[in-house]
Order: structure tokens, then C-alpha cells, then sequence
């Protein structure tokens, strides 16, 4: 048993180095987008108890407010003259 717990940390591990390091070539939006939605989706199962529904909400409003906080500044317009 606690050699199948190790293969599963390890495998969890990997997992998260591997996703890691697939967000380099993502923009600054995208990857608060994708962090919004990991942490929501953490939120949601902890406030339901693991529920699926949950989850999925609590990743759904993380990745949105993940995307509207990381949006890049409105570049000002200027007048020729």
C-alpha cells in the first residue's frame, strides 16, 4: 500500500511540473486565466466537500475572474496633428 501512495505522489508530481512547464509560452492572461481556475476549482471542492458540481463552479468563477484581473491596460490613443 505504501508503495502505490508513492507511485501516486509521484505521478501527481510529474504531473504538475509537466503543466508547469506548458504554461511558458502562454501570454500573462492566459496563465492568470489557468491559475484562477486551478485555485477556484481547489476552493469549490473544499466548500462542497468534493462535490463535482462544485468543483467545475468554483474553476469556472476562478478562471473568469483569473482572465478579468489579468487583462492588459487599455493602451491611450493619441491625436495626430
Amino acid at each position: 500500500m505504501k508503495n502505490l501512495q508513492q507511485r501516486v505522489k509521484t505521478i501527481a508530481i510529474a504531473t504538475l511540473l509537466i503543466s508547469l512547464a506548458g504554461c511558458a509560452g502562454m501570454s500573462r492572461q492566459g496563465q492568470g486565466t489557468l491559475l484562477g481556475a486551478g485555485v477556484g476549482g481547489i476552493g469549490g471542492a473544499a466548500l462542497t466537500n468534493g462535490s463535482a458540481l462544485g468543483t467545475l463552479g468554483g474553476a469556472a468563477v476562478g478562471g473568469l475572474i483569473g482572465n478579468v484581473v489579468t487583462q492588459p491596460a487599455p493602451r491611450p490613443r493619441y491625436r495626430r496633428r
